[in-house]
């Protein structure tokens, strides 16, 4: 059997999500998003039936070749790496949700490329670790993203996405994950609702999930490294 005592350690999971959100008070429901990158399309499969409907990929052009290959199963596919402006096209109605929408041009040109006969469901990507080399609106430019966002047919905000630099101590991390919810806060006050906050991998998801994440990114605590 493809990827061993995944059942186990998806329970497992599962509780320290369950023990870490009462540590803070919160008893929302938490998505994992199974991270297949590098992996084949075997590790969907193991996913869903270890109970993981989500499924996230980082490239376009390899999500939509393991959705050929898997499309018979009931899969919510979820883009959660970096999308270019240019293959828009390729990954509008193919997602149940894109995570790293973070500037106009982009979401202009999703909006576009819905032509008014869907409506794609996205996340702002917020750089709240201040890393020049990560993607994400600056938090001092997410009211305008999403102001621009509510004018555009086609797409959907759901909520924030960010990802945080990595560390040895993911306590270092928390900073990072409390600035997204509190963004979230603060654009609840002005009216809008964003109730999906996605943050947290497998070296954080703890810190991410006490500070309310709804989404957690998991792949190398699911699969293991490429090939394992």
């Amino acid at each position: 059997m493809a990827y061993p005592g995944l059942e186990e350690r998806v329970a497992r999971i599962r509780g320290l999500i369950a023990e870490h959100q009462e540590v803070r008070g919160w008893a929302h429901p938490v998505t994992i998003v199974a991270v297949t990158k590098t992996h084949g399309p075997d590790a969907v499969r193991a996913a869903l039936g270890a109970g993981l409907p989500d499924v996230g990929e980082n490239r376009v052009q390899e999500a939509l070749a393991k959705q050929e290959e898997c499309a018979e199963l009931p899969v919510r596919w979820h883009l959660i790496g970096t999308l270019q402006k240019n293959k828009a096209r390729h990954a509008i109605g193919r997602f149940a949700l894109i995570h790293s929408v973070d500037r106009e041009d982009l979401a202009a040109e999703l909006s576009r490329r819905a032509g008014g006969a869907s409506c794609q469901p996205v996340l702002i990507q917020v750089n709240c670790s201040a890393e020049p080399q990560k993607g994400g609106v600056e938090p001092g430019e997410l009211r305008r993203l999403l102001d621009r966002c509510a004018e555009l047919p086609g797409i959907e905000v759901r909520g924030l996405m960010t990802m945080a630099a990595l560390a040895d101590d993911p306590e270092t991390q928390r900073p990072v994950f409390r600035r997204l919810r509190e963004l979230r806060d603060e654009t609840a006050t002005a009216g809008l609702q964003l109730p999906e906050l996605s943050m947290g991998m497998s070296g954080d998801y703890l810190v991410a999930v006490e500070e309310g994440a709804t989404m957690v990114r998991l792949g190398t605590l699911l699969f293991g490294e490429r090939g394992l």
